[in-house]
């Protein structure tokens, strides 16, 4: 038990002036930690009263620091993200020595080698899907399928049909929004 120990270590007096009792009780000197002041119990006492652990923080650096406090402080990744992340036959672990990779298994070092697919808004996304191509297309093949669409979903070629004119609507809209941002 820590406590104990601690408080049997011979020849330690309260730290606080003019107090020649055994000090027992660890006390920090500062929010770190690292040091502490060794005081008796009412000594203690009269100091954790006192303490005031952000003292010397303004308004934003107390709340990134309470904020903190929700992940021990500790790093976070998106979900998915996360360094050293294996995924092979649909399930994923963690191997941050890349060992499982190193032994020929799909893994880090084979997911860092794949290009990472752009993220794409949903409004582009659903623009790629209307005009039938991959999120990876080029300008050009974005403005090649666009003719071809706009040939056959044309009133003219359709006789006035509705539904192929609300098509050419959606093709027409996805055309410009996928031209307005320099394409795939």
């Amino acid at each position: 038990m820590r406590g104990a120990a601690e408080s049997e270590a011979p020849g330690r007096g309260c730290d606080h002036p003019d107090c020649s009792a055994a000090g027992q009780y660890r006390a920090p000197k500062d929010r770190r930690g690292q040091d502490h002041f060794w005081f008796c119990l009412d000594h203690v006492r009269a100091y954790n009263a006192g303490w005031d652990f952000f003292s010397g923080m303004n308004q934003s650096e107390i709340e990134a620091y309470q904020r903190g406090n929700s992940t021990w402080h500790r790093p976070t990744w998106r979900l998915g993200d996360r360094p050293g992340t294996v995924k092979f036959a649909g399930y994923e672990w963690v191997d941050p020595m890349d060992i499982i990779g190193a032994a020929g298994f799909a893994g880090s070092r084979a997911r860092e080698e794949r290009p990472e697919e752009p993220r794409i808004d949903p409004e582009a996304r659903q623009a790629f899907a209307d005009l039938d191509l991959e999120p990876s297309s080029s300008l050009q093949e974005i403005k090649t399928r666009y003719k071809q669409l706009v040939k056959r979903f044309h009133p003219d070629a359709n006789g006035g049909d509705t539904a192929a004119e609300e098509q050419l609507k959606r093709i027409i809209r996805a055309y410009s929004v996928l031209t307005s941002r320099g394409g795939g």
